[in-house]
């Protein structure tokens, strides 16, 4: 991870001829932590992780691949539909874990 958001690649594993950053934290793994959070039972980190993706969308939303926590912009391809998946899921599993269903009333039998 760098600076809350999580990486695509380990930046140790630099090649000679590269330079740092190689490229932005990949929202969709940030998003795709978050879940795995939330299957574990760490709500408020899942919780901490998503609102800190939906927190850097633009003006109407849209969050792009990547996000370059340095220069604090959004990076890669724009807008990027996985993340947008992505961040409707954890919502969905972050509400889910939440708010958990209850068991159905039985009705009398007749």
């Amino acid at each position: 991870m760098r600076n809350g958001f999580v990486l695509r690649h380990d930046p140790r594993e630099i090649r000679p001829d590269e330079t740092e950053p190689i490229e932005g934290a990949f929202l969709a793994c940030t998003l795709w932590l978050a879940d795995a959070y939330v299957l574990a039972g760490r709500i408020d980190e899942a919780r901490e992780l998503f609102l800190r993706v939906a927190g850097i969308a633009n003006d109407v939303g849209l969050l792009a691949e990547e996000y370059d926590s340095v220069a604090k912009r959004q990076t890669g391809n724009f807008p990027q539909a996985l993340t947008h998946i992505a961040l409707i899921n954890t919502a969905q599993n972050l509400y889910a874990a939440l708010h958990p269903a209850k068991p159905a009333v039985q009705r009398a039998a007749k």
